[in-house]
């Protein structure tokens, strides 16, 4: 049974028809359009030819009257405004997820398509809104029109905030996403990314981010009048942030309204925001679990580049294909098996060659040999952002991995600037990558993108998009001289980067010590290394450490158990930097499982089990932290037991410092 047939309930109704009302622009001309649950209310308001939109929530101010509009190239404005008419719409459908956090997302929303046209000109732009139960989003459509290109420097595009609430932030100077996240009051912003998490003043939860990044660059914000936050465009090296070619829509603007952290996690306004997607038959996109020899390579075991500790040879690869075979994992990931990796290669990326392997790496007889196993090789694609020279290749090397039946890939882009000019999440960068992962489609090949544009639901139109990486993950937990991520990192992340789409930590690490960067290490506990996996999405999850960390520990049956691909998602209880609860039920069979972590501070908190079935008993494999574990003196401490557990009951545990406990219910 295919999507269209499993859709529930679809409907695209104008209830209110085409209302071309034609009228001159007053001062007070403003319309209103309301969630369908009614909660959530945008106004439109035109005054002096400045449109502006607020949003209200059960009546309370959410978003005051914020400024729409363009700056165009040589000092030309495109802000000022006739409404010409407006368009409204209701839409309702349950579409099915090819694989994530959800099976079946509900897609219900009433729209508003207001109509206008330049004050005393004749250019037009129309802006539109889809207000969900969660949220709202907006966009430009600049429709066919005499004018058929248009220069971007930037957008007017306002979030006007009622009061100074506080946010989670990264910085914009980042071009890998890859920091450690802070909280201060909005006021205090400089430029910074989104998604941007926001708890306001009456302990509400905000997220501002976007939808459908496509032909365009990345909005980053930046702060005014306190409270205020505008829209701040990526540009080319040469200052234009867009060229655009009419008829054209930018991407959506979106805003997530939450009572709680959790309501943030589980809406689905982003993905809804994206295009159904365009690949038909999705039966080849598999989710699971992965090793590879990554880590042996961060912790200077093993080198990239040919030569005598080279990691990626056809004998070492053999054994962790030997490896995931014994223990279920289905995947292997080979980096630094083909020519170009010698000396600095950041600096000569143009000598990458994507189809020619080092001498030491088989390519088919490894591949031979994971089939042979029930095995999948995972490809990689390290470009140092030399984007010409890997669109040179491009078609080339996805034949090639195809050929030898590889289809999912992980691409990197090491390199601050695309050939040393570029952003990556300009607009230059945006079209770089959906070039790749449309490419990669023809040839049925997963992407798993590593110092990407930050996502936002692409995966929805292109599900061979599986994850990204885009986060400080696992990596710096090798050598990061500032001792590695700290213990709230991961109480933060699901909340603000995992706002816009699975992460590729790379998590699962069982040894603590670091001989290579003493000073560096893993600052969890193990069992909180096994939590993760459930409260960190992606449906493509490494089990990070080296094969022989694992053997022998009854903790790493929780990895070889886990799944990666979902069909209920909750956030039992969170508290955004402290610690976080959710459950997830697995897409193929009635398991349920949870994950709890928390920051540097031991806590006992109480699992409510009412996701689980009513009238069902549960075996619950619990491993949680031992009683003397402690995140720097013990993390490796840890106990394993089972108990039958109901619905009805709650279920107390106990963390140690930035510990964790790792759950699997089963359904008797």
């Amino acid at each position: 049974m295919n999507m269209k047939q499993l859709t529930v309930f679809k409907q695209m109704v104008y209830f209110l028809g085409i209302l071309y009302s034609f009228f001159a622009c007053c001062n007070n001309d403003s319309m209103t359009v309301k969630s369908p649950d009614g909660k959530i209310e945008v106004k439109v308001s035109a005054n002096n030819h400045r449109v502006s939109y607020a949003v209200n929530k059960e009546n309370k101010e959410v978003i005051l009257p914020s400024k729409l509009g363009f700056v165009l190239e040589d000092g030309d404005s495109l802000n000022r405004f006739t409404i010409t008419g407006t368009q409204y719409a209701s839409f309702d459908e349950t579409w099915e997820q090819p694989w994530g956090e959800s099976r079946f997302v509900r897609n219900h929303y009433n729209e508003l398509k207001v109509l206008l046209q330049e004050a005393g000109g004749n250019r037009k732009v129309n802006i539109i809104f889809r207000l969900f139960n969660d949220g709202v989003g907006y966009r430009y459509e600049f429709p066919q029109q005499e004018v058929d290109s248009l220069v971007i420097l930037t957008e007017e595009t306002e979030f006007k905030m009622p009061y100074v609430h506080d946010a989670w932030w990264i910085p914009a100077s980042d071009p890998y996403y890859e920091c450690i996240t802070t909280r201060s009051a909005i006021s205090k912003l400089d430029t910074v990314r989104t998604p941007l998490t926001i708890e306001t003043t009456d302990g509400k939860y905000l997220a501002i981010h976007e939808a459908n990044l496509t032909n365009y660059p990345k909005m980053n914000l930046t702060v005014k009048d306190s409270a205020t936050l505008c829209a701040s465009l990526v540009p080319w090296s040469n200052g234009v942030a867009a060229y655009v070619k009419i008829p054209f829509s930018t991407p959506w603007r979106t805003l997530i309204i939450g009572e709680k952290p959790g309501d943030l996690v589980t809406s689905y306004l982003m993905l809804n925001l994206n295009e159904p997607s365009k690949i038909e038959d999705t039966s080849w996109l598999k989710p699971g679990k992965y090793i590879g020899i990554w880590w042996e390579m961060h912790l200077g075991k093993g080198t990239w580049y040919y030569g005598p500790n080279h990691g990626a040879t056809t004998t070492n690869l053999k054994k962790y294909i030997d490896f995931a075979a014994a223990n279920g994992i289905s995947g292997v990931l080979a980096e630094g098996w083909n020519e170009g990796w010698e000396g600095d290669w950041t600096k000569h990326g143009n000598e990458l060659d994507f189809t020619k392997p080092y001498p030491d790496f088989n390519i088919k007889e490894i591949t031979d040999y994971a089939r042979e196993k029930g095995v999948s090789m995972i490809g990689h694609h390290e470009t140092a952002a030399a984007t010409l020279n890997y669109e040179r290749q491009l078609d080339k090397a996805f034949a090639f991995y195809q050929k030898y039946g590889v289809n999912i890939v992980k691409t990197g882009y090491v390199n601050p600037l695309m050939d040393f000019k570029e952003a990556h999440d300009s607009q230059y960068g945006v079209r770089h990558y959906r070039k790749v992962i449309e490419t990669a489609a023809k040839y049925h090949i997963a992407i798993d993108n590593h110092e990407p544009v930050m996502p936002t639901g692409i995966e929805r139109t292109w599900p061979n998009l599986m994850t990204q990486e885009a986060i400080r993950g696992q990596e710096h937990n090798a050598w990061s001289p500032d001792g590695g991520n700290p213990p709230e990192h991961t109480t933060v992340v699901p909340f603000t980067r995992g706002l816009a789409g699975p992460m590729d930590f790379t998590f699962g690490t069982f040894n603590f010590k670091n001989e290579v960067y003493p000073g560096t290490r893993v600052n969890t506990t193990l069992c909180k290394q096994l939590a993760l996996f459930v409260v960190i999405y992606s449906p493509l999850q490494m089990a990070s450490d080296l094969p022989e960390n694992y053997e022998g520990i009854k903790a790493f049956d929780f990895i070889k158990d886990v799944p990666t691909d979902w069909d209920k998602t909750r956030v039992v209880d969170a508290e955004i930097g402290n610690y976080s609860i959710f459950a997830r039920k697995d897409r193929n069979s009635s398991d349920w499982y949870v994950g709890c972590i928390t920051d540097e501070n031991a806590r006992e908190l109480d699992i409510s089990l009412d996701f689980l079935d009513a009238d069902a008993k549960y075996i619950a494999q619990i491993y949680a932290d031992g009683d003397d574990a402690d995140w720097k003196t013990n993390p490796t401490s840890f106990k394993y037991e089972e108990k039958t557990l109901t619905a009805s009951e709650t279920l107390h545990v106990k963390l140690a410092t930035s510990g964790g406990c790792a759950i699997r219910f089963i359904k008797q």
